[in-house]
């Protein structure tokens, strides 16, 4: 899978029924720009309201994931994350005139096609990969349910299922090492459902698309045949009965631990909702859409956590750019040459900085005298400094081109520097760069504590 953001080729379009409408429905499947991620737009409601995909956008996980935005809601869409996910695409609208994504087979076989046909194009920006650093868990005792993400190379997920009462899944196993394998491991397993589950959502009308060549039904109950025939009628079937393996005979199973895989393919899609790239291994006891959304809300809450937690400094490691090297990218000269070294650049798009603040710097003579206090301004001026760099490295033979600052904007001063503090600048470029123009997040902290940030705009422009 490539490191870059991607998108489709070209757009394509899913139709089929609705699970609980029965309604047809129409999802179109469109290219998107690099950082726009999985959104849905209802065309079939006043304003077309977009919906972003996100884990704390969720608001329903009873039967499938429902996202949602006020009163306007999208309904079942796992199973489309999951092909998006598992394909490498970062960054797709997806325009559907109803309330659910189509249920299709009750598996990511359809929308997998549907994007292989549609091709998939490579973006200039870095793909935003989330690497698992510690132990992150949803766990509940009582049920005996566990959800856990572990350090790894690579994004991988484990899955065991326990229901005593049923034949097949007492005790049943499945895992993916590798989203290459995906497509042929995973994507045709159909979602699956019980047979009191079944006669429940029918009584409630719950699932008028339902129909049994899109599920497994498990029995997990003794059944008499005229109930068979009955369900044959409902669901125009000539006859109904029990497979050995536990499973009415609508549908055959395509792999022996088929539920079980169908269960990878919902916490892939799920944990889509995240919005970034994961390395890490998943392992998961009784998995289902709740507990996935909530390991998804956790790992929302680390990457929000990474961005504004302090790059690490680590003094015994050479930096990027010296001084020396600094002064043959910028212009800039003591007193008013604010950055000290370039510690690094991460995925192209981020580089970590740092300035020693001293009491021998001139302004504190005056900025006061009996509490020095490092001027606002002049921290805004060494995150611009150093965003000047991240932008030259941005093309080739940096010292033909200088930068200009065009707007700053959303400053935000949350405490005083003074000197004996280490600065360390995180600045991102938060757009590629085009026409010269660059946007960029900048961030300043002192120890753990984030002391200013701010937003640039910037031009670079080729020297005389």
């Amino acid at each position: 899978m490539t490191n870059k953001q991607t998108t489709l080729q070209q757009s394509f379009t899913i139709e089929g029924r609705g699970l609980h409408t029965g309604a047809m429905v129409k999802a179109v499947f469109m290219p998107a720009e690099a950082n726009y991620g999985y959104k849905f737009k209802r065309t079939d409601v006043e304003g077309e309201p977009i919906i972003e995909a996100l884990a704390e956008n969720v608001v329903d996980t009873s039967r499938g994931t429902v996202i949602g935005n006020g009163d306007i809601r999208i309904t079942t869409i796992e199973h489309a994350l999951a092909a998006l996910y598992a394909s490498g695409v970062d960054n797709c609208l997806i325009e559907i005139n109803g309330p659910e994504v189509p249920i299709l087979e009750g598996s990511s076989k359809l929308f997998l096609e549907g994007i292989e046909n549609a091709g998939i194009k490579e973006l200039d920006t870095e793909a935003n990969i989330f690497v698992v650093k510690s132990k992150i868990e949803y766990r509940d005792e009582e049920k005996g349910i566990n959800i856990t993400i572990l350090p790894d190379d690579n994004f991988s997920v484990n899955a065991l299922l326990s229901f005593p009462n049923s034949k097949l899944l007492s005790n049943q196993y499945a895992s993916l090492d590798n989203l290459s394998d995906f497509k042929s491991e995973i994507s045709c397993a159909k979602t699956f459902v019980f047979l009191h589950e079944l006669e429940i959502l029918l009584n409630a009308q719950l699932i008028k698309g339902g129909d049994l060549d899109n599920a497994l039904v498990i029995i997990d109950k003794e059944i008499e045949q005229k109930e068979f025939d009955r369900l044959a009628k409902l669901f125009n079937k000539p006859s109904m009965e029990v497979m050995p393996t536990g499973v009415l005979n609508n549908t055959n199973l395509i792999f022996d631990n088929e539920p079980a895989r169908h269960k990878i393919l919902d916490i892939i899609g799920d944990l889509a909702l995240t919005g970034v790239r994961i390395k890490g291994r998943i392992i998961a006891t009784k998995p289902g859409h709740y507990v996935n959304n909530q390991l998804a809300r956790k790992i929302r809450k680390e990457i929000k956590a990474l961005e504004v937690a302090c790059p690490v400094y680590d003094a015994d490691v050479d930096p990027l750019y010296n001084i020396n090297d600094i002064k043959r990218m910028l212009p800039h000269r003591p007193p008013f040459l604010l950055i000290d070294k370039i510690l690094r650049i991460e995925n192209k798009d981020t580089i970590i900085g740092i300035k020693n603040v001293t009491m021998n710097e001139a302004f504190f003579t005056g900025h006061f005298p009996n509490e020095p206090v490092m001027p606002g301004v002049l921290i805004v001026e060494a995150m611009a400094q150093g965003s000047g760099i991240l932008v030259l490295s941005q093309v080739e033979d940096p010292e033909n081109y200088s930068t200009y600052f065009l707007t700053i904007n959303n400053v935000k001063f949350r405490r005083k520097v003074v000197p004996g503090d280490t600065l360390i600048f995180r600045l991102h470029l938060t757009t590629p760069l085009r026409r010269g123009i660059a946007n960029i997040k900048a961030q300043a902290f002192v120890g753990k504590n984030l002391v200013t940030e701010a937003e640039f705009m910037a031009q670079i422009a080729k020297n005389k």
